[in-house]
């Protein structure tokens, strides 16, 4: 039996270039022409007057009326005037819903290799987790360092490309694959930010998250499966390197998203709930390291990056300082533009109705948060962009936390580029140092 939603070979394959993108994939259709809406300030009133089609189609208008303007677990609401009583309640409700399987005692970490590369002092790290394929990661810190630095929790980005994780952002040699080469210069300015920051006096720890790089699904462990010519040349076992063996896991694992999702919700989890868990065991071990002040500590990233940043910098409060890249909007604009856009990634099941997706990353208040965006970024609309911005400036100032909370814009498409990274390595600076 195929798998739902999926026909014959050339179906699969025009299916995956349309439908099944990921955070970051370019499309072959664009999003915005099958949708004429235009935001209003009250999302709860503008579905009936100005929406006739969406990606739903005329039930966008319906299931965006099922969202309240304030949702009765935002700060917004004038009921809530104690910001530990509010905290407490709605992290509470937060957690209830994400659904994080139970937390792993703190693993061992093996030192697989040490060397000095780019001016940084390198560690290639390692820990089982009692489920899947070992956590591969990498720390680097500058030369010579000899006292506590502060630290960061580098959170690589989704991008459609699976079969890598950290070393998306963190170079270690000379002799770089060509297609970590090529993304990096699409989206990142051609810079390994991981050790642009690290160089700046910051232990950073950058680690595999679930299902990327050495986390990823094998496809020789999966049962039951078959997607036509994937089958063949989507394993792993044979050149794994070689470009389009790469490419073809990249295509397989896309396609196999919305079957790791339905099986996680199956399992009384979700995926931001699994990523939630495996990104605090890695704050776990950065925690532990002697060579980090544990009281000044952050995380950052672009896009899927982005998105592990709203969780983990919303509901650890060790995470002094986050930097939240490409990954802002609203659940209207999701609703009605743009989840076609994203990975299953993204959604935690009925915390909609509790919190607007970023008042998930609000419940750090009044830890400092900067937002960067683009405003011709693909995955998004720009009007409900500014809005979700709104909607933390407003958590922020009524927390009286005005100066811990920015948000900025930079011309461009989806992207954490070289003046971007300098305004996140500085806002680190301003509230790490």
């Amino acid at each position: 039996m195929k798998p739902d939603n999926l026909g014959g070979n050339n179906d699969r394959r025009e299916f995956l270039k349309t439908s099944l993108a990921a955070v970051a994939i370019p499309f072959s259709f664009n999003v915005d022409a099958i949708s004429n809406f235009m935001p209003m300030e009250n999302p709860a009133s503008q579905s009936a007057q100005l929406i006739e089609k969406s990606i739903i189609g005329d039930y966008g208008s319906w299931a965006a009326s099922l969202l309240k303007p304030v949702p009765p677990l935002s700060f917004r609401d004038p009921k809530w005037t104690d910001l530990n009583a509010w905290k407490k309640e709605a992290r509470a409700k937060a957690e209830e819903l994400i659904a994080s399987p139970p937390k792993s005692p703190l693993p061992q970490v093996t030192i697989d290799k040490k060397y000095v590369y780019d001016g940084l002092e390198i560690e290639e790290i390692s820990w089982q987790l009692p489920y899947g394929h070992k956590t591969e990661a990498v720390v680097l810190k500058p030369q010579g360092a000899t006292k506590p630095l502060p630290a960061i929790l580098g959170l690589h980005d989704h991008a459609g490309k699976k079969y890598f994780g950290y070393r998306k952002i963190v170079k270690t040699s000379e002799n770089q694959h060509p297609l970590l080469a090529e993304h990096r210069a699409k989206d990142y300015g051609g810079l390994a930010w991981a050790n642009e920051v690290a160089k700046r006096g910051y232990v950073v720890l950058v680690h595999d998250a679930f299902t990327f790089g050495s986390r990823r699904v094998r496809f020789e462990d999966v049962e039951g499966l078959t997607w036509g010519e994937v089958s063949t040349t989507g394993k792993s076992d044979q050149e794994p390197e070689k470009s389009e063996n790469i490419e073809a896991y990249n295509e397989w694992s896309s396609a196999h998203e919305h079957v790791m999702s339905k099986s996680l919700f199956s399992a009384g989890t979700t995926w931001p709930g699994v990523f939630l868990a495996e990104d605090q065991i890695a704050l776990d071990i950065l925690e532990q390291r002697e060579d980090v002040d544990k009281e000044r500590m952050g995380c950052g990233g672009l896009s899927g990056g982005g998105l592990r940043t709203v969780y983990l910098g919303g509901m650890d409060s060790r995470i002094k300082c986050a930097v939240c890249v490409g990954f802002m909007t609203t659940w209207t604009d999701l609703i009605l533009n743009k989840a076609v856009n994203h990975t299953w990634m993204t959604y935690t099941p009925i915390l909609p109705k509790y919190l607007d997706f970023p008042e998930i990353l609000g419940l750090r208040v009044p830890l400092p948060t900067l937002v960067q965006n683009n405003n011709q970024d693909e995955l998004y609309t720009l009007p409900e962009m500014k809005k979700a911005d709104q909607v933390l400036a407003a958590v922020y100032k009524k927390a009286g936390a005005d100066d811990k909370f920015l948000a900025k814009y930079y011309d461009g498409p989806h992207k954490f580029d070289v003046q971007m990274q300098q305004d996140a390595f500085g806002w680190f600076d301003q509230w790490l140092k």
